[in-house]
């Protein structure tokens, strides 16, 4: 590398920047750069522009570069960047002239925002698989608990009894719209900008389409300047997982909770817990707080992506490229990380229904329900019944028993509704009874029994059309090499 002043690259510009982001592009682009030479070049010679004979050598030497050698190259200072290096390297096998036909009606510009795009879906359809089987594991759960009693909550306090099954369909349904989202990112993301070139196309007659389809893309970002200067793609697709991210922390949130001695809800086997180094007594349900961290991570990375691009001009700009893409991959990284273990850990817990079924009948958690059947059997208004039940409530001052409360509801009806109750004892301990809190609710979306299974033949039918998606990308993102090796074989 020169030291002198004026030779490019200057030591500091290349330490700081150029090597780093030559490291970069060898570990995330270096595959889809060559698929992206391969495409072209067969356009090219397609298209008449470059005799088939050049296309035939250029071939060939795309098919002999090492890409080993080249993934772990140091970064000399000979070339800019990793698209100047492998040009070099194409030079050394086809001779200059050969090697540079290949650079026809095109550009760095759109030759980059095509191998982004081509490394973020396979990251993309790499998050949703892990949602697929993460919702899978819950949906399992939720069946095996469709009956466990355990307590609602709002505002952190003990509301109202529902079962584990409600519960994690809820969480279910949050990944399925975690999933839609990062579908609906892939549809953007899967549009080629080859052929862009620098930001205006080209007079020469390229066939972008061709190329399109080679790579596996699902049609073109159409408008040239857009192709380069947008960055929705990236911001669509970190803002989903942003989400998906901000809902996982939640969860692991309050299963974190539910492990606490204090709740009892959940115990990890042996396999998931850690000890303390000086505490013999202590299992602590760390994997809960590694899926917190990992999701916070990838949601501060992905948030940094948006932080990176604000205000930044509407065109051909660094701040979209090499420095940034990094931060999106480091995002889907550990969105993965976390997707992965959290499904991990979920699958390896036990439950604790006892505690749980404890807890729900404990702590005026059913009042509610004694309320409502007074409206249905006195015929009092619901704000009448709310207020009776709210004094029995502050009477019995936090020593909840069903029988104690029905007492006080019973002698205090008078003073409130003008009359004794004509309710039976029976009807009002059946009331405040857990069980059929949950299983008088049962209009769509209730904890009930057959609201629950209704939800979980919704849910089910919902994983198998998400792995249909799933299946249905993998194999076109699988195929489309092999299109470009057939196509490869024809011209050869």
């Amino acid at each position: 590398m020169s030291t002198g002043s004026d030779a490019f690259p200057a030591a500091v510009y290349a330490d700081t920047v150029l090597s780093v982001n030559f490291r970069d592009a060898q570990k995330y682009f270096l595959k889809a750069l060559r698929e992206i030479h391969y495409a072209h070049t067969l356009m090219l010679a397609r298209q008449g522009i470059i005799p088939e004979a050049t296309a035939r050598c250029c071939i060939q030497g795309l098919d002999k570069l090492n890409l080993d050698e080249i993934s772990t190259a140091p970064y000399d200072g000979r070339s800019e960047d990793l698209f100047f290096f492998v040009e070099g390297e194409l030079e050394r096998l086809c001779g200059r002239t050969i090697a540079g036909s290949m650079h026809t009606a095109r550009s760095r510009n759109d030759i980059d925002i095509t191998q982004y795009r081509m490394c973020l879906r396979a990251e993309i359809l790499a998050i949703v698989t892990h949602l697929s089987s993460a919702r899978e594991v819950l949906i399992c759960m939720a069946r095996r608990h469709s009956e466990t009693l355990m307590p609602a909550y709002t505002h952190t306090q003990p509301a109202q009894p529902i079962t584990l099954g409600h519960y994690l369909l809820a969480v279910v349904e949050l990944m399925e719209r975690d999933e839609r989202r990062l579908r609906a990112a892939y549809a953007t993301v899967n549009r080629s900008p080859l052929g862009a070139c620098a930001i205006s196309t080209t007079g020469f007659p390229i066939d972008r389409e061709y190329t399109a389809n080679l790579l596996g893309f699902e049609g073109l970002q159409l408008n040239s300047y857009g192709a380069i200067a947008a960055t929705d793609y990236l911001t669509e697709t970190v803002g989903a997982i942003s989400t998906a991210m901000l809902n996982l922390g939640r969860v692991a949130q309050d299963f974190l909770l539910w492990c606490t001695a204090e709740f009892g809800f959940l115990r990890l086997t042996d396999a998931w817990v850690q000890i303390s180094s000086i505490m013999p007594q202590k299992r602590n349900p760390v994997p809960f707080e590694h899926v917190r961290i990992l999701a916070s991570k990838a949601f501060a990375q992905a948030q940094g992506v948006f932080t990176c691009l604000h205000n930044t001009p509407f065109g051909d700009i660094n701040d979209a490229e090499d420095d940034l893409q990094p931060l999106v991959f480091a995002s889907t990284a550990d969105a993965i990380r976390a997707i992965r273990l959290f499904a991990g850990v979920m699958d390896g817990c036990e439950v604790m229904t006892a505690r749980m079924a404890e807890r729900a009948a404990a702590d005026f958690l059913t009042v509610t329900e004694l309320a409502d059947t007074l409206v249905r059997r006195e015929g009092v208004s619901f704000r009448e019944a709310h207020h009776l039940v709210s004094a029995s409530v502050k009477e019995l001052n936090g020593r909840y028993s069903a029988l104690a409360f029905v007492e006080s509801v019973e002698a205090l009806a008078p003073a409130h509704l003008g009359r004794a109750l004509r309710v039976s004892r029976e009807d009002l301990l059946e009331a405040l009874d857990p069980r059929h809190f949950v299983n008088i609710r049962r209009i769509p979306g209730g904890p009930a029994p057959e609201a629950l299974r209704t939800a979980l033949e919704q849910a089910e039918a919902h994983l198998v059309e998400s792995r249909a998606w799933v299946q249905a990308k993998s194999a076109a993102q699988a195929a489309y090499p092999e299109a470009i090796r057939s196509a490869c074989r024809s011209l050869l």
